[in-house]
Order: C-alpha cells, then sequence, then structure tokens
C-alpha cells in the first residue's frame, strides 16, 4: 500500500519552470530553455545544467525574484489534488532541482509535509551567480530513500510524480513511478502515463484506503479462520517504535542566511548545516520493520511447544509417564483417551501414507525404527537437556538485542534532541539575522541622505579646500624648496584662505546633517551588535550538529550491533525449533512402542483367557458327571461365565 508520493515541483506541482521566469529578469530566458530542454530531454546532466543556467542569473535582485515566483500558477488541480490526497491519509514530498525561494512557498501553501530543493546564493540581496543544496550534485533517488528512512517505510509504499530526465531516478526507486505530461525519457521508465494537465487525474491513481476498508469490513464478514489471530500473533509482543523526525529533517534545507558583515564565512557553513542534518536521520533508522521481525523469528518455546501438545503430551508430561505406563495397567478412561490417540496416530498414519511418494522414490530411512521404548526414552531426555540449552541461549540473545535497541532508541532521542536544539538556534539566527538586515538598510539610507545634504549645504567643497590647503602646508614644513617654490606655496595658500573665509556652510543643514550622522552611527552600532549575536548563536548551531555526527556514529554502532545479535538470535531459535521437531518424533515413536507393547500384553492376555476357559469347561463337564468342584474352580467357572 502506498504510503507516500513524491513530486517534482517544475510543470507538476506548479505550470512553469521557476528559473525561465527568474531568466525574464535578466532577459535570459531563451539561453536558459534551452538548457533547460536539453536537460529535461537528457542531453545534459542536471549538474552542469543548473550551474550554467543559474550562472546567467548573477547580479538578479532577490525581491524581484520573490514577486516573479510567486506569481507562477499552481499545475491544474494541484491544490485540490494534495488536499484530497493528505485527508486520504498519504504523506506528501516534493523534491524538485529547482530553489528553496519558490518549494518552502509551495510546502506552505498545500501543507506538504517534505521539502526538498537547491538554494540561490545571494549577497547584499543580489545573487552572486552559485548554487548549493542535496539536489546539485546528488539524485531524487538518495534523497527519497531518506524520507523513506525517516517514514520508516520501503520502496514498495512511496510513488513518484515527474516529468522529466532528472526524475528517472526518482520514478525507478519509488515502488510506483508516474510520469506526468511527461518527456519521452522519462515515459519509458514510468508504470504509469498521465497525459492530461490535471493532477486530479492522479486522485483514481490513489484510492482512499480508509473508505475501501470500512466498505469492506460492512459488507464482507471474516471467516473464521482470518477473526482467529495466528498463535505468533497473538503471543507476539508489539515492540515500540522510535520516533522519527518528519518535519524537523526537512527544515534545515531551508536556506539559512547568514550575517551581512560576515557573508562569506557563513555560506560555507550553511552547506555543511544542509548535509549534517539529513544525514542522521540516514543512520538512525526507525527499527519498526526489524523490530517486529525478531517476534516473528524468535518465538518462545512456549508457543513451539503447544502445538504437538495437541497430538502428544507436553515434553515435560511425557518425560515421566513412559516408566510408569510400563508397570501399571492405565484406568479405563486413560485407555480410552489412548486409543483416541491411538485412533488419531492411525489416521495420521494413514494420511501419510497416502501422501508418500511413488514406490519409484525412495523414502528417508526412520532413524528410530527398531529402537526399544528405553532407547527412544533416553534419546528423548538427552534432547531435552539440549534444548533447555539452546533456549537459554536464545533468550540470552534475545535479552541483548532489546537491550543494543533500548541504547540505540536511546542515541535516536538524543540526535533529536540535538536537532531540536540547532533548529531552534538557526531560527533565532535567521531572526537576529533579519534585524541585521533592518538597521543596515536603514544605516545605508541614512548615510545617502547624509551624503546629499553635505553636497546641498557646500560643506563638501570647503571640506575639500580646508584638505588642500593642509596638504600644501605639510609640503612647505616637511620639504626643502627653493625659495620660488616656497613662494608660490605660500601664495596659493593664502587664495586658498582668502576663498575658504568666503564660502559659508549652511547652519541649518549643517546641524541637520550632524543628527543624521549620529542617527547613522547608532544604526551601525546595532548593525554590528545584532552581527555579533547572529554569529555567536550560529556557532551554537553548530555545535549541536557537531553532537549529532558524534551521538550518530554511536547509535550506528549501537544498531549495527542490535541488527547482528538479533540474526543470532534468530539462528539459535531455528536450532530450538529443529531440536522440538526431534522432541516431537521421539513422543510419537513412544506412543507407537507403548501401543505395540499394549497389543502384546493384549494377545498374552487373550491367550490366557482361552486356556482357561478351556480348563473351565472340562472342569464343567466333570461337574455334571458329578465331581465335587474347589472353591478355585468354582471361581474359575463363574469368571468364565459358565455357571
Amino acid at each position: 500500500m502506498i504510503k507516500l508520493i513524491a513530486f517534482d515541483l517544475d510543470n507538476v506541482l506548479i505550470d512553469g519552470e521557476a528559473i525561465d521566469e527568474i531568466g525574464k529578469l535578466m532577459g535570459v530566458e531563451s539561453k536558459i530553455s534551452e538548457i533547460t530542454k536539453k536537460a529535461m530531454e537528457g542531453d545534459l546532466d542536471f549538474e552542469t545544467s543548473l550551474n550554467k543556467r543559474v550562472a546567467l542569473l548573477k547580479g538578479a535582485s532577490v525581491e524581484d525574484i520573490r514577486e516573479v515566483v510567486f506569481k507562477i500558477p499552481f499545475m491544474e488541480g494541484a491544490e485540490e489534488t494534495i488536499a484530497e490526497l493528505k485527508k486520504r491519509g498519504y504523506k506528501i514530498a516534493t523534491i524538485t532541482g529547482s530553489f528553496e525561494i519558490i518549494a518552502e512557498r509551495m510546502k506552505d501553501t498545500l501543507g506538504l509535509d517534505y521539502a526538498f530543493s537547491n538554494i540561490l546564493h545571494e549577497e547584499e540581496g543580489k545573487l552572486t551567480g552559485q548554487v548549493s543544496g542535496p539536489l546539485v550534485k546528488g539524485s531524487k533517488a538518495e534523497v527519497l530513500k531518506e524520507i523513506m528512512e525517516m517514514e520508516n517505510i520501503i520502496a514498495e509504499e512511496t510513488a513518484a510524480v515527474g516529468d522529466g530526465a532528472n526524475d528517472v531516478s526518482m520514478l525507478e526507486e519509488a515502488g510506483l513511478g508516474i510520469a506526468f505530461n511527461a518527456k519521452p525519457v522519462l515515459k519509458e521508465k514510468a508504470d504509469v502515463i498521465v497525459e492530461k494537465r490535471d493532477l486530479k487525474e492522479l486522485l483514481e491513481i490513489f484510492p482512499d484506503e480508509n473508505s475501501e476498508l470500512t466498505a469492506k469490513s460492512a459488507d464482507e464478514k471474516p471467516s473464521e479462520e482470518e477473526e482467529k489471530p495466528s498463535e505468533e500473533e497473538a503471543t507476539s509482543e508489539p515492540e515500540e517504535t522510535t520516533e522519527t523526525v518528519e518535519e524537523e529533517t526537512t527544515e534545515p534545507e531551508k536556506t539559512t542566511e547568514t550575517v551581512e558583515e560576515k557573508a562569506a564565512e557563513p555560506e560555507k557553513t550553511t552547506e555543511t548545516v544542509e548535509k549534517e542534518t539529513t544525514e542522521p536521520e540516514k543512520t538512525t533508522e526507525t527499527v519498526e520493520e526489524e523490530t517486529t521481525e525478531p517476534e516473528k523469528t524468535t518465538e518462545t518455546v512456549e508457543e513451539e511447544t503447544t502445538e504437538p501438545e495437541k497430538t502428544t503430551e507436553t515434553v515435560e508430561e511425557k518425560a515421566a509417564e513412559p516408566e510408569e505406563s510400563s508397570e501399571k495397567e492405565p484406568a479405563k478412561d486413560e485407555k480410552s483417551s489412548k486409543d483416541n490417540k491411538d485412533d488419531e496416530e492411525d489416521k495420521k498414519d494413514e494420511k501419510e501414507k497416502s501422501e508418500k511418494p511413488s514406490p519409484d522414490v525412495k523414502a528417508e530411512p526412520n532413524p528410530d525404527a527398531g529402537k526399544s521404548f528405553g532407547e527412544l526414552l533416553s534419546n528423548k531426555k538427552e534432547l531435552e537437556k539440549q534444548l533447555k540449552v539452546l533456549t537459554k541461549e536464545r533468550d540470552d540473545l534475545n535479552e541483548n538485542a532489546r537491550e543494543f535497541k533500548k541504547t540505540r532508541d536511546e542515541l535516536n532521542a538524543s540526535i533529536k534532541e540535538n536537532l531540536d536544539k540547532a533548529l531552534k538556534y538557526r531560527d533565532e539566527r535567521d531572526q537576529i539575522n533579519k534585524e541585521v538586515r533592518k538597521f543596515k538598510k536603514l544605516r545605508d539610507e541614512t548615510n545617502q541622505e547624509l551624503k546629499k545634504m553635505e553636497y546641498a549645504s557646500g560643506r563638501r567643497d570647503i571640506l575639500k579646500i580646508q584638505n588642500e590647503i593642509d596638504k600644501i602646508e605639510k609640503t612647505i614644513e616637511t620639504k626643502v624648496l627653493d625659495m620660488r617654490k616656497e613662494n608660490e606655496l605660500v601664495k596659493k595658500v593664502q587664495d586658498l584662505s582668502k576663498t575658504l573665509s568666503e564660502m559659508k556652510e549652511d547652519e541649518k543643514v549643517q546641524t541637520e546633517a550632524t543628527a543624521l550622522k549620529e542617527v547613522s552611527e547608532a544604526h551601525h552600532a546595532k548593525v554590528v551588535e545584532f552581527s555579533d549575536k547572529a554569529q555567536e548563536t550560529h556557532e551554537k548551531m553548530l555545535e549541536y550538529f557537531k553532537n549529532i555526527d558524534e551521538v550518530r556514529a554511536k547509535a550506528d554502532t549501537a544498531h549495527n550491533t542490535f541488527i547482528e545479535t538479533r540474526e543470532k538470535a534468530s539462528a539459535k531459535h531455528e536450532e530450538v525449533k529443529a531440536v522440538l521437531n526431534e522432541i516431537r518424533k521421539k513422543n510419537k515413536g513412544l506412543d507407537k512402542v507403548k501401543a505395540k507393547e499394549r497389543n502384546i500384553e493384549s494377545e498374552k492376555s487373550k491367550k490366557k483367557n482361552m486356556a482357561e476357559k478351556e480348563v473351565a469347561k472340562d472342569i464343567f463337564e466333570k461337574f455334571k458327571e458329578g465331581k465335587k468342584l474347589s472353591t478355585e474352580e468354582l471361581r474359575l467357572l463363574q469368571k468364565h461365565n459358565i455357571v
């Protein structure tokens, strides 16, 4: 049953290519469209095509891009289809080589569970022409596997919907691949092809499992066999599943803008964050399937021994019984139950004979054939000793496996805790960065106004003349000049001083400029203050991601040891089952020997009775002739109903 559906973004969830629309801002849409076409048809690898297209966007305004991408319409039926699929219980993801700026909009608007995309790098509100993210070098199949691990599902429980060559790996990985209005290269790989550009067509492919189950329970009454749980299901205890970090693991994929004044360094750390936050979930698998499986494969001995009890006594009860039965004649009711068991054994023997292969096929020899009751009982006791040892070994392994699982789950919980804290600091840093950008913008606007005011007040010219006077005076003081040259410089200083004395700065403008300068300095102080806070928070976030790596390594070790121990327990359980099977055979052999002994005793008793009856007849004939009878002879006649 499908549990997760992964969608491509461009031309699937939205009606258009985001990068083509952004290209129109820079007048390079035709070049980008040409590269996109080659990539979608499989003529150009995705990484190369993406880097080429993003390089063409260098210098584009981030604000303008936001306006453009928010105008791209949804694909026909996208909103209704996603809402209905989520209502039906499916998890929804978008895995796209497009950009976070549009993918996050889709996640928020449509209520997607996961959004994996790439990140456009920016500096001071402009694109740098660089891109990073999980889908630059990685494939969509790898991202789909990460989501599967987070959701604890297998490939057969996933579906993928795409339209181009870069979706091939995702469709091949998923249990169900759907080509939606796709290129030929993808149609060849798809299980289902949808030609109509309307996502509502998918609702026919993904039924409402809940409603179907309800209808089935109303219309069909399960048979007794279906209603009765199997012995395994009735006795096995449900394993707790480790919690998966669903939303948290996708969050780190978002662009984490860094402090404006330190833009270069945080760019590198952002990529580290992305890489580190996607990996922990990969190694800390939830073991829903794996933890339930050992309960099936490592059933307790008690479960196994309940089955042979239907035809023979339990191992423990039967161990002592054969010795008693050889000395004592069983009571009538015991004999009756034994006869019933013998009848059952006979029926089984007849069934086995009917199922025997043809004479041409040689039957396997019975190793217990010809063995006496004592030999079989001795063999059985040895097997019971062996069973006890094996059962203890298996139970010890199961206990060890549970301990390793517990350790692994505790480490997984620690990873989740570290991830939550890292994400908390990331969000806090992003909020601080908003303050940095706000005060930087205010500072820059104030500085621009200050420059305009200085030009308008004449202050710039006054400062320029004053600087020139200072420069000439310094030359006169520090250099050895001839008299003529020195006189020329002195004359120039006098002329400039005269000009300076005639220039007056507008006092009102000067006052306003001073006030603006103070405001600008205050804004700059805030920029520095918040930048430091943002950097400090960013380092705390990275510290928690580092902790995740360390805990993840321990969780890997615990998980691998758990799997190894569980496999050993399963193997040991197979040995337990084999010994139990041998004990069953010995029990069956003992029953047959006992039955044979009873038959022999019965024959002896019958012959004895017949001989006594003949003697009784002779005595009776003599009695009729007048012979007197002794007490013993009279009892003999009464025993055989002659008198």
